[in-house]
Order: C-alpha cells, then structure tokens, then sequence
C-alpha cells in the first residue's frame, strides 16, 4: 500500500441561477488549473452540479490527459443527513492505494468540510465551522497505515486579491 493525496476544491463562484460559473467563478477556475499543471493527477472528480462540472473542466484544460469524471458523492448536500452517503464518499476517495496517486476533487463547502473533519476525526457536527471560499484549495495526505495529514486548507493563493473570499459571509472575509 502507498500514500493517497486527496487535493480538494471547492466550485468557482456560480452564477445567480447556478447553472453554471460566473465571470470571476472562470477566472478562479483558470486561476487554479495554471497552479496545478505540471503536478501528476490520475483523475479529476467532480460533482454532478453545473458550476462544480464547469470548474472541473476549466482546470482539466491545464491538465491535459488526466481523466475527468462524475461522482455523485460529491454531491452538494448537508452532511449528517445521510450517513451511508457521507461513508461512501469518504470510502471512495481516501481508500488505500497500491501506488502513491494524487487525486483532484472538486465539489462544494460542506463536502470539503466533511473530508477535513474526518481526516482529523473531530465530531460530525464540526464539519459546518470549516468555510472554504470558491476555488479554496484543501490537500490532505493519506499516508499508508497512518493518520491523514491536512496539509493545506483554503489555501487562496493562486489568486488576485479582487478574487479571494468569494463564497463566503462577509463576516468570513479576511
């Protein structure tokens, strides 16, 4: 068995309708598929909502080769309230791997949330104080037979100052 990297991503800022990514939800998106290429990704998963499925194919322009595919557990949807679907989706993706792998997820604030809670094992209700803005960037390490290690968390730094903190209150912004 081998280390897994989990880099996580929450959605570029949406439209009004979110049917899709707002001008500065693609610029996010560019923003952070310019920070990634180069890096080895064995897939990009994303959830099946319209602005999390346009963000993933932004960023999979700079990533050319890498498979991109839907996961319907990355669904936007409150954690807690379905605990088979909160299992399967961290079973998915932190299970053991033969070869160190590095994985892009790209999904919504409450789901980032929940993976960060479960690799620091705090209780359920915790993942709801873990905000993360659009196109924040969370890498968490799975190292083989070890605890995670939450390596990065809404990391904004791919992006201009006019672009950060987009997603969240504005009691939130920094």
């Amino acid at each position: 068995m081998s280390t897994r990297h989990l880099w996580i991503v929450r959605h570029g800022e949406a439209t009004p309708d979110q049917s899709g990514l707002s001008v500065t939800g693609r610029r996010q998106a560019d923003l952070l598929g310019a920070r990634l290429a180069g890096l080895t990704f064995a897939s990009i998963s994303h959830s099946p909502r319209p602005r999390a499925e346009r963000t993933a194919e932004v960023v999979a322009a700079h990533l050319p080769g890498v498979p991109v595919r839907v996961a319907a557990e990355l669904d936007d949807r409150i954690p807690t309230e379905d605990p088979a679907a909160d299992a399967a989706m961290i079973a998915r993706f932190t299970a053991p791997v033969a070869d160190e792998t590095h994985d892009l997820v790209i999904t919504h604030n409450f789901q980032v949330g929940w993976f960060v809670r479960d690799a620091l094992a705090a209780p359920p209700e915790r993942f709801r104080v873990v905000n993360h803005a659009n196109t924040g960037l969370t890498v968490i390490r799975y190292p083989a037979g070890s605890w995670p290690r939450v390596l990065l968390v809404n990391d904004l730094s791919h992006l201009e100052p006019g672009l950060r903190w987009t997603g969240l209150p504005p009691e939130l912004r920094l």
